[in-house]
C-alpha cells in the first residue's frame, strides 16, 4: 500500500508564504501525476495544481504566479510553495497520487493515494 503525508500548513497573514510538503511511502513502484487540491469551508474540493512524472503542470487560474509546485522523485516528495497569500486561499490542502505499487517480486497494482490533509489559513 501508499500512504501520503502532507505538513507545512499553519496560520499566515495576508501577503505572507507557506511551504507545503508530501511524502509518499510504501512499496512504490512508480508514481504518474502528483496533485496537489483544497477545500474550503462549505465548497468542493478543487485541484489546485499538478505535476506529472515528467515535470509538466498545471495551475487553477485564482495561483498563476503565485504557487509552485515542484517534485523530489529520489524522495517520493512533492511540495507546494504558495506566495503572495490572500484570504480566499484559506482552505484544507490535500495531496494526491497515483501510480504502481509493488504487491510482490514481479507483480504490481495500481494505487490512487490522498494525503490526511493540511488546514492552510490566510488572516486579512
Amino acid at each position: 500500500q501508499v500512504q501520503l503525508v502532507e505538513s507545512g500548513g499553519g496560520l499566515v497573514q495576508a501577503g505572507g508564504s507557506l511551504r507545503l510538503s508530501c511524502a509518499a511511502s510504501g512499496s512504490i513502484r512508480s508514481i504518474n501525476a502528483m496533485d496537489w487540491y483544497r477545500q474550503a469551508p462549505g465548497k468542493e474540493r478543487e485541484l489546485v495544481t499538478s505535476m506529472s512524472s515528467g515535470g509538466t503542470t498545471n495551475y487553477v487560474d485564482s495561483v498563476k504566479g503565485r504557487f509552485t509546485i515542484s517534485r523530489d522523485n529520489a524522495k517520493n516528495t512533492v511540495y507546494l510553495q504558495m506566495n503572495s497569500l490572500k484570504p480566499e486561499d484559506t482552505a484544507v490542502y490535500y495531496c494526491h497520487a497515483d501510480g504502481y505499487w509493488t504487491v510482490t517480486y514481479g507483480f504490481s497494482q495500481p494505487f490512487d493515494a490522498w494525503g490526511q490533509g493540511t488546514q492552510v489559513t490566510v488572516s486579512s
